[in-house]
């Protein structure tokens, strides 16, 4: 869920409510979808718990319930849920004056509960996911009481209402910059940091951890891995941690999106440089929690044989590096079939190509991505699980 930084999905959100209209509106036809109340016995599910490491998706309410396939493919291969849709504010707050409405939520809970797979929430501080309710810079133009109002009462309610039900929370997304920051790495050009201050982080930690004290806390972004600006947004995100820790803030966890592109992946990722920052994280403390991987295609042919296997070289590439981390306790795809990808909906490939970035194809079966993932898991070193 890159941010205007880099990647966007405000145009995935908005196109992801037609399909949402197959919902019918309500949770009772949700709820009285058959559960499996059983482990997953996926192969990458499985793989990776041998090695203490808990593999899953994404997915959201308008993917698994009109589509009985899907959700049977989910079910079995994804061992933990990440809220795609269902608790951003186009769902939950769909005006700036709504009341919240955690129906679809309670969906995707029950749902994650019904395969016995934890849930990642998501997110409960971000400048997106909006939706048409709200204006492009309503944000921008709250007062800084309207602004702490609206923030903090959305997290206190949202988190009372589903503590205890979830594993961990997505606190803070996108709240750091490597170019436009202030000298603890957060971005100034961030709405709640320029109407709130800069405190807006550490108070919705705390806000979010008093609300569900058992509960894992992140701090989540994106673009560690390449481009220009890469380590100076890994140092950004550095000096943040070490800011909220020297306020006693509880910060357990970094989660690092991964979303990564192909075209020129094996060129400009510096996997010692990289290794190093997981090493620096995980020497502060903190779990690593891989939340949005996928494989943008770009720079490959438009050809499936060729596109499959430069997709698999990039998994392969990367997890190689990143699961040496023994910090790294999660890893998670940002959907698991191409059939379900932002990344067709924001960036569609210039040649009309179907995207196909994920480890299952459109027809739900394994590509390249499936089996170097799979091997990933199988070559990584234990460690102790969450």
């Amino acid at each position: 869920m890159a941010g205007q930084r880099g990647l966007r999905r405000r145009s995935f959100l908005v196109g992801g409510m037609g399909a949402a209209v197959l919902l019918g509106g309500g949770a009772s036809q949700f709820m009285n979808m058959r559960v499996a109340w059983a482990a997953p016995t996926g192969n990458l599910y499985q793989a990776a718990l041998a090695k203490g490491i808990r593999y899953g998706s994404s997915a959201a309410t308008w993917q698994v319930q009109p589509d009985p396939d899907y959700a049977a493919l989910y079910a079995r291969e994804s061992g933990m849920l990440l809220t795609e849709d269902d608790l951003l504010w186009y769902r939950l707050k769909p005006t700036q004056s709504s009341p919240l409405d955690f129906s679809y939520g309670d969906q995707i809970v029950s749902f994650a509960a019904g395969n016995a797979q934890p849930v990642l929430a998501a997110h409960l501080v971000w400048d997106e996911g909006l939706g048409d309710g709200w204006e492009p810079d309503a944000l921008y133009n709250l007062s800084t009481q309207d602004a702490r109002d609206l923030l903090f009462g959305t997290i206190q309610q949202e988190v009372t209402h589903y503590a205890g039900q979830v594993m961990a929370w997505v606190v803070a997304n996108e709240v750091t910059d490597g170019r436009r920051k202030d000298a603890n790495g957060f971005w100034t050009v961030e709405p709640w940091y320029q109407t709130i201050g800069p405190t807006f982080v550490e108070e919705a930690f705390n806000l979010a951890h008093q609300c569900d004290p058992n509960a894992l806390l992140l701090i989540d972004e994106f673009g560690f891995e390449t481009g220009s600006n890469a380590a100076a947004r890994r140092t950004s995100m550095l000096k943040a941690i070490d800011y909220l820790q020297s306020k006693n803030v509880p910060v357990h966890v970094l989660g690092i999106q991964a979303h990564l592109n192909a075209n020129g992946f094996s060129r400009n990722f510096d996997k010692a440089a990289y290794r190093t920052f997981l090493s620096d994280v995980a020497a502060r403390g903190l779990s690593i929690f891989i939340t949005e991987m996928d494989v943008q295609d770009d720079g490959l042919k438009a050809d499936i044989p060729s596109r499959d296997a430069g997709v698999a070289d990039v998994y392969s590439q990367y997890l190689s590096v990143a699961l040496q981390e023994p910090a790294v306790k999660v890893v998670l795809n940002f959907g698991l079939s191409d059939r379900y990808t932002w990344l067709q909906e924001d960036f569609p490939r210039k040649d009309g190509a179907a995207r196909r970035p994920l480890p299952f194809d459109e027809n739900l079966q394994p590509k390249p991505a499936y089996t170097a993932i799979l091997q990933a898991f199988q070559n990584a070193p234990a460690r102790t699980p969450l």
